[in-house]
Protein backbone atom coordinates (compact mmCIF):
# COMPACT_ATOMS: atom_id res chain seq x y z
CA UNK A 1 0.00 0.00 0.00
CA UNK A 2 1.49 3.31 -1.07
CA UNK A 3 0.14 5.29 1.93
CA UNK A 4 -0.21 3.67 5.40
CA UNK A 5 -3.76 3.35 6.71
CA UNK A 6 -4.49 3.06 10.43
CA UNK A 7 -7.51 1.62 12.19
CA UNK A 8 -8.36 4.13 14.90
CA UNK A 9 -11.37 2.31 16.32
CA UNK A 10 -13.89 -0.44 15.71
CA UNK A 11 -17.40 -0.80 17.14
CA UNK A 12 -20.19 -3.27 16.58
CA UNK A 13 -23.51 -4.68 17.66
CA UNK A 14 -24.16 -8.40 17.25
CA UNK A 15 -25.18 -11.50 19.15
CA UNK A 16 -21.90 -11.07 21.05
CA UNK A 17 -22.98 -7.71 22.51
CA UNK A 18 -21.69 -4.16 22.02
CA UNK A 19 -18.65 -3.34 24.21
CA UNK A 20 -15.18 -4.57 23.38
CA UNK A 21 -14.92 -6.20 26.79
CA UNK A 22 -18.25 -8.02 26.47
CA UNK A 23 -17.48 -9.16 22.92
CA UNK A 24 -14.03 -10.43 23.89
CA UNK A 25 -15.37 -12.34 26.87
CA UNK A 26 -17.96 -13.99 24.62
CA UNK A 27 -15.20 -14.95 22.19
CA UNK A 28 -13.25 -16.56 25.02
CA UNK A 29 -16.21 -18.75 25.99
CA UNK A 30 -16.54 -22.03 24.04
CA UNK A 31 -20.33 -21.58 23.82
CA UNK A 32 -22.23 -20.02 20.90
CA UNK A 33 -24.89 -17.28 20.87
CA UNK A 34 -27.31 -18.95 18.44
CA UNK A 35 -30.92 -19.56 19.45
CA UNK A 36 -33.81 -21.45 17.91
CA UNK A 37 -36.76 -19.18 17.20
CA UNK A 38 -40.10 -19.30 15.42
CA UNK A 39 -40.10 -17.90 11.90
CA UNK A 40 -42.40 -19.77 9.46
CA UNK A 41 -40.92 -22.79 11.15
CA UNK A 42 -38.33 -23.01 13.89
CA UNK A 43 -34.79 -22.11 12.89
CA UNK A 44 -31.55 -21.09 14.54
CA UNK A 45 -30.45 -17.44 14.37
CA UNK A 46 -27.99 -15.05 16.02
CA UNK A 47 -30.09 -12.30 17.64
CA UNK A 48 -28.89 -9.18 19.43
CA UNK A 49 -29.07 -9.68 23.23
CA UNK A 50 -32.33 -8.46 24.80
CA UNK A 51 -30.60 -5.64 26.71
CA UNK A 52 -29.03 -4.38 23.48
CA UNK A 53 -32.36 -4.62 21.66
CA UNK A 54 -33.82 -2.38 24.34
CA UNK A 55 -31.07 0.18 23.68
CA UNK A 56 -31.87 0.09 19.97
CA UNK A 57 -35.53 0.61 20.87
CA UNK A 58 -34.56 3.65 22.94
CA UNK A 59 -32.53 4.98 20.02
CA UNK A 60 -35.59 4.69 17.78
CA UNK A 61 -37.68 6.74 20.20
CA UNK A 62 -35.16 9.57 20.71
CA UNK A 63 -35.73 11.07 17.25
CA UNK A 64 -39.08 11.29 15.44
CA UNK A 65 -37.31 10.61 12.13
CA UNK A 66 -35.88 7.35 13.47
CA UNK A 67 -39.32 5.84 14.09
CA UNK A 68 -39.82 4.97 10.42
CA UNK A 69 -36.32 3.53 9.86
CA UNK A 70 -35.36 -0.10 9.44
CA UNK A 71 -33.34 -1.85 12.14
CA UNK A 72 -30.40 -2.08 9.71
CA UNK A 73 -30.15 1.73 9.80
CA UNK A 74 -30.45 1.94 13.59
CA UNK A 75 -27.80 -0.75 14.10
CA UNK A 76 -25.42 1.30 11.93
CA UNK A 77 -26.25 4.58 13.69
CA UNK A 78 -25.73 2.98 17.11
CA UNK A 79 -22.38 1.39 16.17
CA UNK A 80 -21.18 4.50 14.29
CA UNK A 81 -21.77 6.74 17.28
CA UNK A 82 -19.63 4.43 19.40
CA UNK A 83 -16.90 4.07 16.76
CA UNK A 84 -16.59 7.85 16.34
CA UNK A 85 -16.54 8.30 20.13
CA UNK A 86 -13.76 5.73 20.53
CA UNK A 87 -11.78 7.33 17.69
CA UNK A 88 -12.11 10.81 19.21
CA UNK A 89 -13.72 12.13 16.03
CA UNK A 90 -16.80 13.75 17.58
CA UNK A 91 -15.77 17.26 16.52
CA UNK A 92 -14.68 16.25 13.00
CA UNK A 93 -17.14 17.13 10.22
CA UNK A 94 -15.21 16.07 7.10
CA UNK A 95 -15.40 12.30 7.57
CA UNK A 96 -16.04 9.99 4.62
CA UNK A 97 -18.81 7.44 5.21
CA UNK A 98 -19.38 4.17 3.35
CA UNK A 99 -21.65 1.68 5.09
CA UNK A 100 -23.18 -1.05 2.95
CA UNK A 101 -25.66 -3.87 3.32
CA UNK A 102 -26.44 -7.05 1.45
CA UNK A 103 -30.21 -6.90 2.01
CA UNK A 104 -30.79 -3.36 3.23
CA UNK A 105 -34.12 -2.53 4.87
CA UNK A 106 -35.26 -6.16 4.90
CA UNK A 107 -37.95 -5.92 7.57
CA UNK A 108 -39.49 -2.70 6.26
CA UNK A 109 -39.42 -3.83 2.65
CA UNK A 110 -41.31 -7.00 3.52
CA UNK A 111 -43.76 -5.05 5.69
CA UNK A 112 -44.51 -2.48 2.99
CA UNK A 113 -44.80 -5.12 0.27
CA UNK A 114 -47.28 -7.10 2.36
CA UNK A 115 -49.29 -3.92 2.92
CA UNK A 116 -49.28 -3.18 -0.83
CA UNK A 117 -50.63 -6.65 -1.62
CA UNK A 118 -53.35 -6.24 0.99
CA UNK A 119 -54.37 -2.62 0.25
CA UNK A 120 -53.44 -2.24 -3.40
CA UNK A 121 -51.41 0.90 -2.73
CA UNK A 122 -48.02 1.76 -1.25
CA UNK A 123 -47.52 3.60 2.00
CA UNK A 124 -46.03 7.11 1.91
CA UNK A 125 -42.66 6.24 3.45
CA UNK A 126 -42.21 2.95 1.58
CA UNK A 127 -39.66 4.35 -0.87
CA UNK A 128 -37.43 6.65 1.22
CA UNK A 129 -37.15 4.16 4.09
CA UNK A 130 -36.15 1.19 1.92
CA UNK A 131 -33.54 2.71 -0.39
CA UNK A 132 -30.11 1.16 0.01
CA UNK A 133 -28.35 4.51 0.55
CA UNK A 134 -30.63 4.96 3.55
CA UNK A 135 -27.98 3.57 5.92
CA UNK A 136 -25.03 5.86 5.13
CA UNK A 137 -27.22 8.93 4.69
CA UNK A 138 -28.85 8.56 8.12
CA UNK A 139 -25.48 7.93 9.77
CA UNK A 140 -24.25 11.14 8.14
CA UNK A 141 -27.33 13.02 9.38
CA UNK A 142 -26.90 11.67 12.89
CA UNK A 143 -23.20 12.59 13.04
CA UNK A 144 -23.92 15.98 11.40
CA UNK A 145 -21.12 15.17 9.00
CA UNK A 146 -20.25 17.18 5.87
CA UNK A 147 -17.90 14.73 4.17
CA UNK A 148 -18.70 12.36 1.28
CA UNK A 149 -21.16 9.53 1.97
CA UNK A 150 -22.27 6.64 -0.18
CA UNK A 151 -23.48 3.09 0.08
CA UNK A 152 -23.30 -0.12 -1.91
CA UNK A 153 -24.24 -3.80 -1.90
CA UNK A 154 -21.82 -6.52 -2.92
CA UNK A 155 -23.64 -9.38 -1.17
CA UNK A 156 -21.75 -10.99 1.73
CA UNK A 157 -18.47 -9.18 1.04
CA UNK A 158 -20.13 -5.75 1.28
CA UNK A 159 -18.44 -4.75 4.56
CA UNK A 160 -14.92 -5.49 3.36
CA UNK A 161 -15.65 -3.77 0.03
CA UNK A 162 -16.45 -0.69 2.14
CA UNK A 163 -12.97 -0.99 3.68
CA UNK A 164 -11.42 -1.16 0.20
CA UNK A 165 -13.47 1.85 -0.95
CA UNK A 166 -12.49 3.87 2.11
CA UNK A 167 -8.80 3.12 1.57
CA UNK A 168 -9.08 4.25 -2.05
CA UNK A 169 -10.49 7.62 -0.93
CA UNK A 170 -7.83 7.98 1.76
CA UNK A 171 -4.99 7.19 -0.61
CA UNK A 172 -6.40 9.58 -3.20
CA UNK A 173 -6.18 12.24 -0.44
CA UNK A 174 -9.82 13.28 -0.85
CA UNK A 175 -10.15 13.03 2.93
CA UNK A 176 -7.98 11.82 5.81
CA UNK A 177 -10.70 10.03 7.83
CA UNK A 178 -13.18 7.40 6.72
CA UNK A 179 -15.96 5.54 8.51
CA UNK A 180 -16.68 2.17 6.86
CA UNK A 181 -18.70 -0.92 7.59
CA UNK A 182 -21.75 -3.03 7.02
CA UNK A 183 -25.12 -3.47 8.68
CA UNK A 184 -27.69 -6.24 8.43
CA UNK A 185 -31.09 -6.88 10.03
CA UNK A 186 -32.35 -9.75 7.89
CA UNK A 187 -33.76 -12.16 10.48
CA UNK A 188 -37.20 -12.35 8.87
CA UNK A 189 -39.33 -15.37 7.92
CA UNK A 190 -38.92 -14.67 4.19
CA UNK A 191 -35.12 -14.37 4.40
CA UNK A 192 -34.79 -17.56 6.44
CA UNK A 193 -37.12 -19.31 3.96
CA UNK A 194 -34.88 -18.19 1.08
CA UNK A 195 -31.82 -19.77 2.70
CA UNK A 196 -33.78 -22.93 3.49
CA UNK A 197 -34.98 -23.11 -0.13
CA UNK A 198 -31.33 -23.19 -1.19
CA UNK A 199 -30.84 -26.09 1.25
CA UNK A 200 -27.89 -24.39 2.95
CA UNK A 201 -29.48 -23.63 6.33
CA UNK A 202 -28.73 -25.50 9.56
CA UNK A 203 -31.42 -28.03 10.43
CA UNK A 204 -29.83 -30.26 13.05
CA UNK A 205 -30.07 -29.80 16.83
CA UNK A 206 -26.36 -29.99 17.58
CA UNK A 207 -24.24 -28.55 20.37
CA UNK A 208 -22.97 -26.20 17.65
CA UNK A 209 -25.71 -25.68 15.03
CA UNK A 210 -23.35 -23.90 12.63
CA UNK A 211 -20.50 -26.26 11.78
CA UNK A 212 -18.24 -23.72 10.08
CA UNK A 213 -14.78 -25.21 9.34
CA UNK A 214 -15.84 -28.72 10.34
CA UNK A 215 -14.65 -30.49 7.23
CA UNK A 216 -16.28 -33.75 8.34
CA UNK A 217 -19.84 -32.42 8.36
CA UNK A 218 -22.29 -34.24 6.11
CA UNK A 219 -24.76 -31.41 5.50
CA UNK A 220 -24.96 -27.63 5.19
CA UNK A 221 -25.16 -25.72 8.46
CA UNK A 222 -25.33 -21.99 7.78
CA UNK A 223 -27.12 -19.88 10.41
CA UNK A 224 -28.02 -16.21 9.94
CA UNK A 225 -27.26 -13.47 12.43
CA UNK A 226 -27.97 -9.75 12.72
CA UNK A 227 -25.66 -6.87 13.51
CA UNK A 228 -23.43 -4.05 12.31
CA UNK A 229 -19.69 -3.49 12.28
CA UNK A 230 -18.05 -0.07 11.87
CA UNK A 231 -14.36 0.79 11.46
CA UNK A 232 -12.74 4.23 11.71
CA UNK A 233 -9.71 4.54 9.40
CA UNK A 234 -7.15 7.33 9.02
CA UNK A 235 -4.30 8.11 6.69
CA UNK A 236 -0.86 7.40 8.12
CA UNK A 237 0.26 5.64 11.28
CA UNK A 238 -1.73 7.54 13.85
CA UNK A 239 -0.66 7.70 17.49
CA UNK A 240 -4.07 6.41 18.57
CA UNK A 241 -4.15 3.54 16.08
CA UNK A 242 -5.23 0.15 17.40
CA UNK A 243 -4.05 -1.69 14.26
CA UNK A 244 -2.81 -1.14 10.72
CA UNK A 245 -4.14 -2.26 7.36
CA UNK A 246 -1.09 -3.68 5.61
CA UNK A 247 -2.74 -4.96 2.45
CA UNK A 248 -6.00 -5.33 0.55
CA UNK A 249 -7.07 -7.70 -2.19
CA UNK A 250 -10.16 -8.23 -4.29
CA UNK A 251 -11.09 -10.56 -7.13
CA UNK A 252 -13.91 -12.21 -9.03
CA UNK A 253 -14.23 -15.55 -10.74
CA UNK A 254 -16.35 -16.90 -13.58
CA UNK A 255 -19.67 -18.29 -12.36
CA UNK A 256 -21.38 -21.53 -13.30
CA UNK A 257 -24.59 -20.31 -11.69
CA UNK A 258 -25.66 -17.30 -9.61
CA UNK A 259 -24.54 -18.63 -6.21
CA UNK A 260 -21.61 -20.82 -7.22
CA UNK A 261 -18.02 -20.74 -6.08
CA UNK A 262 -15.26 -22.78 -7.72
CA UNK A 263 -14.10 -25.84 -5.82
CA UNK A 264 -10.64 -24.30 -5.49
CA UNK A 265 -11.93 -20.88 -4.41
CA UNK A 266 -10.20 -19.09 -7.27
CA UNK A 267 -11.47 -15.61 -6.33
CA UNK A 268 -10.24 -16.11 -2.75
CA UNK A 269 -6.84 -17.26 -3.97
CA UNK A 270 -6.51 -14.09 -6.04
CA UNK A 271 -7.70 -11.74 -3.30
CA UNK A 272 -5.40 -13.28 -0.66
CA UNK A 273 -2.39 -13.10 -2.98
CA UNK A 274 -3.13 -9.45 -3.78
CA UNK A 275 -3.45 -8.57 -0.09
CA UNK A 276 -0.09 -10.28 0.59
CA UNK A 277 1.73 -9.04 -2.50
CA UNK A 278 4.52 -7.43 -0.46
CA UNK A 279 4.55 -10.06 2.30
CA UNK A 280 5.82 -13.64 2.40
CA UNK A 281 3.08 -16.18 3.26
CA UNK A 282 5.16 -17.35 6.25
CA UNK A 283 4.52 -13.97 7.89
CA UNK A 284 0.75 -14.56 8.13
CA UNK A 285 -0.06 -15.86 11.60
CA UNK A 286 -3.78 -16.53 11.20
CA UNK A 287 -6.67 -16.33 8.76
CA UNK A 288 -10.19 -15.33 9.81
CA UNK A 289 -12.21 -17.11 7.17
CA UNK A 290 -15.56 -16.34 5.61
CA UNK A 291 -16.53 -20.02 6.16
CA UNK A 292 -20.35 -19.83 6.42
CA UNK A 293 -20.84 -23.45 7.42
CA UNK A 294 -21.85 -24.71 3.98
CA UNK A 295 -20.25 -27.81 2.48
CA UNK A 296 -19.02 -26.20 -0.74
CA UNK A 297 -18.25 -22.77 0.71
CA UNK A 298 -16.07 -24.03 3.54
CA UNK A 299 -14.25 -26.52 1.31
CA UNK A 300 -13.56 -23.95 -1.40
CA UNK A 301 -12.00 -21.54 1.11
CA UNK A 302 -9.85 -24.23 2.73
CA UNK A 303 -8.70 -25.34 -0.73
CA UNK A 304 -7.85 -21.73 -1.58
CA UNK A 305 -5.82 -21.36 1.62
CA UNK A 306 -3.97 -24.59 0.88
CA UNK A 307 -3.19 -23.36 -2.64
CA UNK A 308 -1.85 -20.02 -1.40
CA UNK A 309 0.09 -21.20 1.66
CA UNK A 310 1.11 -24.75 0.76
CA UNK A 311 1.69 -27.38 3.41
CA UNK A 312 2.40 -24.92 6.27
CA UNK A 313 -0.93 -23.12 6.49
CA UNK A 314 -1.55 -20.51 9.22
CA UNK A 315 -3.99 -21.00 12.07
CA UNK A 316 -7.53 -20.79 10.67
CA UNK A 317 -10.64 -19.64 12.47
CA UNK A 318 -14.14 -18.21 11.93
CA UNK A 319 -16.77 -16.53 14.10
CA UNK A 320 -19.92 -17.68 12.29
CA UNK A 321 -20.31 -20.76 14.48
CA UNK A 322 -20.67 -18.34 17.38
CA UNK A 323 -22.75 -15.37 16.13
CA UNK A 324 -24.14 -16.48 12.75
CA UNK A 325 -23.61 -15.16 9.24
CA UNK A 326 -24.47 -11.46 9.20
CA UNK A 327 -24.33 -11.12 5.41
CA UNK A 328 -22.93 -7.67 4.51
CA UNK A 329 -21.72 -6.98 8.06
CA UNK A 330 -19.85 -10.26 8.40
CA UNK A 331 -16.48 -9.18 6.98
CA UNK A 332 -16.18 -6.23 9.36
CA UNK A 333 -17.20 -8.38 12.34
CA UNK A 334 -14.41 -10.76 11.27
CA UNK A 335 -12.02 -7.77 11.17
CA UNK A 336 -13.11 -6.87 14.69
CA UNK A 337 -12.31 -10.42 15.79
CA UNK A 338 -8.85 -10.16 14.20
CA UNK A 339 -8.17 -6.81 15.90
CA UNK A 340 -9.25 -8.17 19.29
CA UNK A 341 -6.95 -11.17 18.87
CA UNK A 342 -4.06 -8.83 18.04
CA UNK A 343 -4.83 -6.60 21.02
CA UNK A 344 -5.12 -9.48 23.49
CA UNK A 345 -2.49 -11.66 21.82
CA UNK A 346 -4.78 -14.66 22.03
CA UNK A 347 -6.11 -16.83 19.22
CA UNK A 348 -9.82 -17.74 19.25
CA UNK A 349 -10.26 -21.27 17.87
CA UNK A 350 -13.27 -23.05 16.44
CA UNK A 351 -13.78 -25.78 19.08
CA UNK A 352 -14.63 -28.56 16.61
CA UNK A 353 -12.20 -27.68 13.80
CA UNK A 354 -8.86 -29.35 13.19
CA UNK A 355 -7.48 -26.13 11.66
CA UNK A 356 -7.59 -24.07 14.84
CA UNK A 357 -4.01 -24.69 15.91
CA UNK A 358 -2.49 -22.12 18.23
CA UNK A 359 -0.10 -19.79 16.34
CA UNK A 360 3.32 -18.99 17.77
CA UNK A 361 2.60 -15.26 17.53
CA UNK A 362 -0.10 -12.84 16.39
CA UNK A 363 1.23 -9.94 14.35
CA UNK A 364 -0.44 -10.29 10.95
CA UNK A 365 -3.95 -11.67 10.39
CA UNK A 366 -5.68 -12.07 7.04
CA UNK A 367 -9.46 -11.58 6.93
CA UNK A 368 -11.57 -13.00 4.09
CA UNK A 369 -15.07 -12.39 2.78
CA UNK A 370 -16.74 -13.84 -0.29
CA UNK A 371 -20.24 -13.39 -1.67
CA UNK A 372 -22.76 -14.31 -4.33
CA UNK A 373 -21.50 -13.08 -7.69
CA UNK A 374 -18.13 -14.81 -7.39
CA UNK A 375 -16.44 -11.88 -5.63
CA UNK A 376 -13.96 -11.99 -2.77
CA UNK A 377 -12.13 -9.45 -0.60
CA UNK A 378 -9.14 -10.00 1.70
CA UNK A 379 -7.81 -7.46 4.21
CA UNK A 380 -4.49 -7.87 6.01
CA UNK A 381 -4.62 -6.47 9.55
CA UNK A 382 -1.41 -6.05 11.55
CA UNK A 383 -0.01 -4.50 14.72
Amino acid sequence: MKIPVSITSVASVSALGKTSEEIWQNYLRPSHQLKKSEFINKAFAGFLPEKLKEEIKNLRSENANFRSLDDSVLYAVFASREAVKRAGWRNDKDIGINIGSSRGATGLFEKYHKSFLEKGKAETLASPSTTLGNISSWVQQDLENEGPEFSHSVTCSTGLHAVVNGIAWLQAEFTDKFLVGGSEAALTPFTIAQMQAMKIYASEDLDYPCQALNMNKSRNSMVLGEGAGIVCMETGKGQNAIAQISGIGYATEKLKHSVSISSEGECLQKSMKMAMQDIHPDEIDAVVTHAPGTLKGDLAEVNAINAVFGEEIPAITSNKWKLGHTFGASGVLSMEMAILMLQHQEFIPVPFSKFSKKPDKLEKILVNAVGFGGNAVSVLVSL
